[in-house]
């Protein structure tokens, strides 16, 4: 066993097994509790009349357990410190897209106490794709020094960027860095254009650090256009997401599920919260 693999077993507390037939059956309320931490991207709340520190509040009264902020915010980190402490709600990770500073979104995650930072593997379409592999492998081994001394994963997100498009090509690009500290971001709903979520889930295994949240409706897909298939509520669409259950619970996984798709008012983040609930079992 690697090095990076002995680290994420040892922290993924791998103790639940999968529960055969799960997948054939509906969500039962609170059989994720303790092994999911709900979470949501703090962009999605549309509140502009609220201070921070009350958007924060409000995503804790709905029912969120934390949430991630994007690397842009450091520029008002005492505000969002402030949040933290005085709601009581974390800040779990930050977003820092394809920006290649990884050190300062890593210092930055390690400062308003979270433990993670979602990065996108560029990939250049004019070049030949290895040179996107290798630059962006580069790109993660300058951060992971810092990675190392803060105590923050760095995690590859799968996107539309057409890479990393494949759970195989996910598996190979994690373990060619082989680091305790590198690991993947797998987003739920982005991969179903080109697999099944919870045969990635199988695939990757420890490799998962955290989860990103989406539904995906094949049928809209095939109707109304590629996009379209991102546009059913979560619970609606054509994601088999006992699947995915059983999937998380077949390699162990616990930790952070953060939703990511169209935000709004309380009311609408009240409604993915509960649909949240519904489809990954959380009382």
């Amino acid at each position: 066993m690697t090095d990076r693999r002995r680290f994420l077993s040892t922290t993924a507390l791998a103790s639940a097994a999968a529960i055969p037939g799960l997948s054939a059956l509906p969500s039962r309320a609170g059989e994720m509790d303790g092994i999911l931490k709900k979470g949501v991207k703090f962009s999605m709340v549309k509140e502009p009349d609220l201070s921070v520190l009350d958007r924060f509040k409000m995503l804790k009264e709905v029912g969120f357990h934390g949430t991630e902020l994007r690397t842009e915010n450091r520029v008002d980190y005492q505000m969002y410190r402030e949040a933290v402490d005085k709601s009581d709600l974390p800040v779990h990770g930050i977003v820092n897209s394809n920006k290649p500073d990884l050190e300062t979104a890593v210092k930055f995650a390690s400062d308003i106490g979270g433990d993670s930072v979602l990065y996108v593997a560029s990939y250049d379409r004019k070049r030949p794709l290895m040179e996107s592999w290798n630059e962006t492998i580069e790109i993660i081994r300058k951060g992971l020094p810092a990675a190392e001394k803060h105590e923050v994963k760095i995690l590859v997100e799968n996107v539309w960027a057409g890479f990393l498009i494949s759970a195989l090509d996910m598996e190979r690009y994690v373990d060619e860095v082989n680091h305790p500290w590198f690991g993947a971001y797998y987003d739920v709903g982005n991969n179903v254009r080109w697999g099944v979520p919870q045969h990635w889930i199988q695939i990757l295994g420890d490799r998962i650090g955290k989860l990103d949240i989406k539904e995906w409706d094949e049928r809209k897909h095939g109707k109304e256009g590629l996009r379209a298939g991102f546009s059913s509520p979560l619970g609606e669409g054509t994601i088999d997401w006992a699947a995915v259950r059983a999937a998380l619970r077949e390699i162990g996984f616990r930790g952070w599920a953060t939703a990511e798709v169209g935000g709004g008012d309380r009311t609408r983040l009240a409604e993915i919260s509960r649909r949240m609930d519904d489809i990954l079992g959380l009382g």
